[in-house]
């Protein structure tokens, strides 16, 4: 015996389903060609903004590689703010072509925005303290500097992080923030420096022959500057030497290697001056200790014996 089922009479009939969808074809067709289209240009837009970036931001780089008015602490900043500029408006074109309102965007990137310097305060106060050492100008590119326990040329001043290469070809990238907070020392800055080596000549030298033969060795180097005049000093009267510090005035460009051509001319001075170095004097020779032996009676006795 066969059951009807009844159907609700809600439901639509086939017909009418068929009818509203082909209805319906229409629209999502002019919905799709126009999502499609919208798709299309936003891809152009995307590749041609990324392709604008990078030719221009090589552009850039190489004209102010060339020029001789931007310093070059400001050159890769520079490029780089022009490369990201173009990039953070083509990302807005991108996102105006599938609707999305410009200003709502604004408001929610300055909204994430807090929510992230929030949450980044110290990679923020890196930031801020690139932009310090930019206005500032404690050193700048190719300069030489003592900072954060390293001293090398200055490669680059990024935002975050200002990159170092040392004297023996190490890497060294250390964050603004560490820079801007401690000490820094610009090797490179001044026009002339002063040297400050020892000597050690032996006690019964006559200091004032001593001096008089390196000044008159120092006198003879057309390097040294004649203002401030070269100086040695007495620094210290020990047991067995004396020590006297040798103070010239160089040319920074060529100081290193100046400097080590000095020393090596004071110590054949002083050579040739038949100048002693201090002599070391030996430890005094002792006698190892021995433990007592145990005595015997007799000598116990013949201790306690009155005289």
């Amino acid at each position: 015996m066969a059951l009807s089922v009844a159907l609700p009479a809600a439901l639509p009939s086939v017909a009418a389903v068929q009818s509203s969808v082909k209805g319906a074809l229409p629209a999502l067709t002019v919905m799709a060609v126009d999502g499609a289209f919208n798709f299309l240009i936003a891809v152009l837009i995307l590749i041609a903004g990324w392709m604008v970036a990078r030719w221009l931001g090589r552009w850039l780089h190489d004209v102010v590689d060339r020029s001789r008015l931007i310093d070059e602490t400001l050159k890769p900043l520079l490029v780089n703010g022009v490369r990201y500029t173009i990039l953070a408006v083509t990302v807005v074109l991108v996102l105006s072509q599938f609707g999305v309102q410009t200003t709502s965007l604004i408001a929610l990137l300055g909204a994430a925005g807090l929510a992230v310097g929030l949450a980044l305060q110290g990679t923020l106060s890196n930031v801020a303290s690139g932009v310090m050492l930019l206005v500032l100008r404690p050193f700048r590119v190719y300069e030489k500097i003592r900072v954060a326990d390293a001293t090398g040329k200055v490669r680059e001043i990024g935002l975050f992080r200002t990159e170092i290469v040392t004297d023996d070809g190490n890497f060294v990238s250390i964050p603004n923030a560490t820079i801007f907070s401690g000490t820094i020392v610009n090797i490179s800055r001044e026009r002339n420096r002063r040297t400050n080596f020892t000597v050690k000549i032996d006690r019964a030298e006559n200091i004032d022959a001593v001096q008089k033969t390196i000044l008159e060795c120092l006198a003879r180097d057309r390097r040294i500057l004649e203002k401030p005049a070269p100086t040695v000093e007495v620094e210290s009267l020990g047991a067995i030497s004396t020590t006297l510090t040798v103070q010239v005035w160089l040319e920074n460009r060529d100081f290193g290697g100046v400097l080590s051509d000095l020393k090596k001319r004071v110590r054949h001075a002083l050579q040739d001056a038949e100048v002693a170095a201090p002599v070391p004097v030996p430890a005094p020779a002792v006698a190892p200790w021995t433990p007592p032996t145990e005595m015997q009676p007799e000598q116990k006795a013949e201790n306690k014996r009155p005289n």
